[in-house]
């Protein structure tokens, strides 16, 4: 199992409405990120500089963040284009952190 973690910069004002949009989430998405070897996915956010850190245990070679080309993926972004930081396919703008200590 790795350990995975990267950031991501939500638009101003905006955290209310992504936790309720997380909160909600779409059980398709949900079980896609389950098969994908995804056990466990937090997101952490920063309310003084709009950073969100995300972290994820995977089991495999991937993340969530290799799943782009599938629809739901796609959907998921496009919903969530309007309040975060995206790329012109609407994916979110990530930026992979690199991990200096881990304790067990």
């Amino acid at each position: 199992m790795k350990r995975m973690a990267f950031k991501m910069h939500l638009n101003e004002g905006q955290k209310e409405e992504y936790k309720r949009r997380h909160n909600e989430i779409w059980p398709a998405l949900k079980t896609l990120l389950k098969e994908a070897g995804i056990s466990e996915y937090s997101i952490f956010f920063d309310e003084a500089t709009h950073t969100l850190f995300a972290f994820q245990k995977v089991s495999g070679e991937g993340s969530s963040q290799d799943l782009g080309q599938t629809e739901v993926v796609k959907k998921w972004w496009k919903f969530m284009a309007d309040i975060m930081e995206t790329n012109p396919d609407n994916s979110p703008v990530t930026i992979p952190l690199e991990e200096v200590f881990y304790m067990e």
